[in-house]
């Protein structure tokens, strides 16, 4: 092994080599080290180890494997990815450690599947700028980094976070309002508890309240209203610059909702598209929504390569009593 941590004479070192857990584990094929490479020059400090997919098994079945793990599987078959995925999962799962996979479009609904533990990042053909700050994030830089758009990327996640935390609070709170109107009169803010007891921290300031829910049943709620809503949306698209108007989240609730009053099932990929931004961005909302709460996955019986997404029964009953009020006071769904 060199003294960088790297792997000579053969792309795995034997167990007698690894006397302590480098920073990095890269799982990488020959073809695509060269690139990811390039991304950890840009990251200075940390050691670095590598193995390819092959060798991943043995490395990952070790004890203290590493801080995180890098595994880019552009290209890789689905049988040697049956075998590994569930590794990761597990190396995830196991100390809270950090996981980062690169894949191809072609990939999210398979690996997505196998992939449930928390902290696992998954970067749909990422821009340099995107895998660079995949990697600070998780905890792979110390000394910072030599590419320009990582504070911009950073600060995106940040904000990210931020925005799916007012986003579950808000939606807590209209589902509460349906559950038991009278909270309000009890001086409670429906769903502030629920938001906060499941770690989500919003802002406190000023809020726009709408009327309490109205005792006169809502209209009929069709999907072809959400579909109506989302064309609408889209529409905007073809008349703005590009990214004027990305709503991710907002976009995939009534994307799912829709499907949901069509009883029918809504993949990854599938929603992905229906984010309409980048599918590593789409992606990333995916895992907050889930761990929100407000998105749930559903294995799919019949093909365990893939999963379906959900909307929660609090994310349900809360688009619903927002489509009901939209609807009482006869404006059109935003």
């Amino acid at each position: 092994m060199g003294d960088d941590g790297r792997a000579t004479g053969g792309t795995f070192p034997t167990s007698a080599d690894w006397h302590r857990a480098p920073d990095i584990l890269a799982i990488v094929e020959e073809r695509h080290r060269a690139a990811v490479e390039e991304v950890f020059d840009a990251v200075r400090g940390g050691s670095r180890a590598w193995t390819d997919w092959c060798g991943a098994i043995e490395r990952l079945n070790q004890p203290g494997s590493a801080g995180i793990v890098v595994a880019d599987a552009r290209g890789v078959g689905e049988a040697e990815l049956a075998v590994v995925l569930p590794l990761l999962d597990a190396f995830a799962r196991g100390g809270g450690q950090r996981v980062i996979i690169v894949l191809d479009f072609e990939q999210i609904d398979s690996i997505s599947a196998a992939l449930a533990a928390p902290g696992i990042e998954l970067l749909c053909a990422p821009t340099m700028a995107e895998y660079v700050a995949a990697v600070i994030v998780a905890g792979g830089g110390a000394g910072g980094v030599r590419d320009s758009g990582r504070e911009a990327e950073a600060e995106r996640l940040r904000q990210l976070h931020e925005q799916v935390a007012r986003i579950a609070e808000t939606l807590a709170r209209l589902a509460g309002d349906v559950a038991d109107p009278t909270l309000r009169e009890s001086g409670r803010e429906p769903g502030r508890e629920s938001a906060r007891e499941a770690g989500h921290v919003g802002e406190h300031g000023m809020r726009y309240r709408g009327p309490a829910p109205s005792a006169v049943a809502a209209p009929d709620i069709t999907a072809r209203d959400i579909r109506d809503a989302i064309r609408a949306r889209r529409l905007r698209d073809q008349h703005f610059a590009g990214g004027l108007f990305e709503d991710p989240a907002w976009d995939m609730l009534l994307d799912l909702f829709a499907a949901e009053l069509e009883r029918s099932q809504v993949s990854v990929s599938s929603l992905c598209i229906a984010a309409a931004v980048a599918p590593t961005t789409a992606l990333r909302w995916i895992a907050k929504l889930t761990d929100a709460g407000l998105f749930e996955r559903q294995p799919d019986p019949f093909d365990r390569r893939r999963a379906y997404m959900a909307l929660s029964a609090r994310a349900s009953a809360a688009m619903r009593a927002y489509v009901g009020a939209v609807q009482r006071i006869g404006t059109a769904i935003a």
